[in-house]
């Protein structure tokens, strides 16, 4: 949420940072509510002011004909007050509203750009494997080791959902342990978290209202299913004031995610890149503000050495101003190599949202002197699943259609070491 300080101090410099965005944003109008409810404000606690001092000195009236005069005078003043009231709410309900659909303005070291186009690389690590055979895209791979099954799915549950067969939901399973496990050893505390959250939850975290199109509800209770654990875990300390010795505090979480996905027909359409339902291991951070930017360097560090543990080419893009996610106001993509699908694919997205979810989600922390401030909140994928699944088994893939597990995951695979087709059976 942008501080309605930002706007009354800076309304200009606020509408060209969010004009980098390609937002045009209703500033003015913000502007003329706040003075409009600033003033009616002033006006009815004048006016109760006045009330209450009238009240008390009624009772002490000898003349009747004066006493009855003002509380006449009290009951219209009443009125006016309640009137008054209304309309503040009313102004109070404006400015949420407006409020709420604006993102957070870019920090002044983001690339300038409407789209994903401007992003920068800023490093690559490793070069892309180059195979010594054709390789296979994971929707060809998949299905023919038996381990990846579409047509079920679809059968079940319709289009844009698979199901994990044998080795395939192992090393699904495998995957998550290994990672919540390193992020443990990195200093986050292991969280989990419900899957399904209410609806003030998801406004914390920045994904109410812009985002409602795009997410499943449960109509009966008013609860939301999880897009992403960064809304749980934004949640862990909704309404809480922190304290300073406590920070920063970071957590992992796993979480399956519910995005409905909509999209233009046609676009990644084939294999599991992109899905209804799927799997992501979280990083997040709240810390106090001064500290965001080295949480940012760490957070980005630790998703590209999950990469580099699993052996992956990867690289990182500084997203642009247009390319930011609704609460960032910095982020960095990590994405690794497929050679079977021939692209990069995004496995991490981490953001520093500054205070920007904080205000929303009304969490604070205490400093040592003054008055409450609001923590900033960090999140990134460490990594999302199913697209690093993807890329192990695009890049371990060998001429005979089995899969070599990476190293680091086969004590979490009881000890295989390869995932190959079961043999026909002979009828």
């Amino acid at each position: 949420m942008i501080d309605i300080q930002t706007i009354r101090e800076d309304p200009q410099g606020l509408a060209r940072d969010l004009s980098r965005r390609g937002i045009d944003a209703p500033i003015t109008r913000i502007a003329e509510v706040d003075v409009r409810r600033r003033a009616r404000l002033a006006e009815v606690e004048t006016l109760k002011a006045e009330r209450n001092r009238v009240s008390k000195s009624i009772s002490g009236m000898k003349d009747a004909g004066a006493r009855t005069t003002e509380i006449d005078r009290m009951r219209t003043m009443g009125e006016r007050i309640d009137s008054l009231d209304a309309d503040v709410r009313q102004d109070e309900a404006e400015l949420h509203e407006l409020l709420s659909w604006i993102p957070n303005p870019p920090a002044p070291e983001v690339p300038d750009g409407m789209d994903e186009s401007s992003n920068l690389v800023v490093r690559q690590v490793g070069e892309p494997a180059s195979l010594p055979f054709e390789a296979l895209p994971h929707w060809d791979l998949g299905p023919a080791l038996g381990i990846l099954d579409f047509e079920r799915a679809a059968r079940m549950s319709g289009p844009r959902f698979y199901v994990l067969r044998g080795a395939g939901a192992r090393l699904q399973r495998a995957l998550i342990s290994w990672m919540l496990e390193r992020h443990r050893l990195q200093g986050y505390e292991e969280i989990y978290p419900p899957f399904v959250v209410r609806e003030q939850t998801m406004f914390g975290a920045g994904q109410l209202p812009k985002f409602r199109d795009n997410l499943y509800r449960d109509v009966e209770d008013d609860l939301w299913l999880v897009p992403t654990a960064e809304v749980p875990l934004t949640g862990l300390h909704m309404g809480d004031i922190m304290k300073t010795k406590d920070l920063p505090q970071r957590y992992t979480a796993y979480t399956p995610c519910f995005r409905r996905e909509k999209m233009s027909a046609g676009r990644d359409v084939r294999g599991i890149k992109r899905v209804h339902q799927f799997d992501k291991v979280e990083m997040y951070v709240f810390c106090a503000p001064d500290d965001s930017p080295a949480e940012l360097d760490r957070m980005l560090a630790e998703a590209e050495a999950t990469c580099t543990g699993l052996g992956l080419t990867h690289r990182v893009k500084a997203l642009c101003a247009g390319d930011l996610g609704f609460s960032a106001q910095r982020a960095f993509d990590v994405e690794v190599w497929a050679p079977g699908a021939g692209e990069w694919l995004e496995v991490s997205s981490v953001s520093n949202c500054g205070d920007f979810q904080a205000r929303r989600a009304l969490i604070t922390y205490r400093p040592e002197r003054g008055k409450p401030r609001h923590v900033h909140t960090l999140n990134g994928s460490g990594l999302g699943l199913p697209r690093t699944m993807i890329a192990v088994l695009e890049n371990y893939q060998q001429a005979d259609g089995s899969v070599v597990v990476p190293e680091v995951l086969r004590p979490w695979m009881g000890g295989v070491e390869v995932i190959a087709a079961a043999p026909a059976v002979r009828s």
